[in-house]
């Protein structure tokens, strides 16, 4: 099992919650800081995760923008996809035509779609109380919070649970050893798609953001069901 190598992360997140509420100004944040999240001990079956994935126009947050979001509330036993969110957003810079390529996401798609800062209070109603599940952190950490910085002047803080980085764990605990080296066994993918195929999920169209934020929401369930155990705390895996 690799609960057994998982670590408690540094940062308790509720805590941290009721610090950011004191310097917090804009009422949506304030109202999601409020909304709290689970105590650091909490199980993870009693948790209720929140999987998002973010398309955008670039990797780079400092020069790109968020342009479609997708949000799905699950437990480790079921998947809300009747409460699953999705929104497509203006950049405020023109789509380069590399993006268009990989998503798909046209500039018609985008003529009459509102900037983010008309629905980023929904976003955060979606958020609120649940703790977030990623694959690659980075991505939705750093763009949500350069985003919001750009339009109301605060970012956000907000812990995740990255299958990513559960996956990479995964892959150098199954490739480590004296017999793994001799075997010259190396990690595999830990990209979405090929990750998923290894607990025998199925192959979705990629760069989707809902379609992805399911995706990604089985993956930790399948993860979960593979390497952890059902009653350890949430603060095992959360960074």
């Amino acid at each position: 099992m690799l609960d057994k190598i998982i670590k408690p992360h540094s940062i308790d997140w509720p805590t941290k919650f009721k610090e950011k509420l004191e310097a917090t100004q804009d009422s949506a944040l304030l109202q999601y800081y409020k909304s709290g999240l689970p105590s650091i001990v909490t199980p993870i079956d009693q948790v209720v995760f929140l999987a998002m994935d973010f398309e955008t126009t670039g990797l780079d947050s400092n020069d790109d923008d968020i342009i479609t979001i997708g949000t799905v509330p699950f437990t480790i036993d079921r998947i809300m996809i009747n409460k699953a969110k999705h929104w497509t957003v203006k950049p405020r810079k023109q789509l380069p035509e590399e993006s268009v390529v990989i998503h798909g996401i046209t500039h018609s798609d985008i003529l009459d779609a509102p900037d983010l800062s008309g629905v980023y209070r929904e976003v955060l109603e979606q958020m609120a109380g649940k703790v977030m599940v990623v694959h690659y952190q980075r991505i939705e950490r750093e763009f949500f919070d350069k985003a919001l910085k750009t339009r109301i002047n605060e970012g956000i803080e907000f812990p995740v649970i990255d299958t990513m980085q559960l996956e990479t764990i995964a892959q150098q605990k199954m490739t480590s050893g004296l017999i793994n080296r001799l075997k010259r066994r190396q990690p595999e993918s830990v990209r979405l798609g090929a990750s998923r195929s290894r607990y025998g999920l199925p192959l979705y169209p990629p760069h989707h953001a809902l379609t992805d934020a399911v995706a990604t929401a089985e993956l930790l369930q399948a993860q979960i069901a593979h390497h952890y155990k059902r009653n350890m705390a949430i603060n095992q895996l959360w960074v």
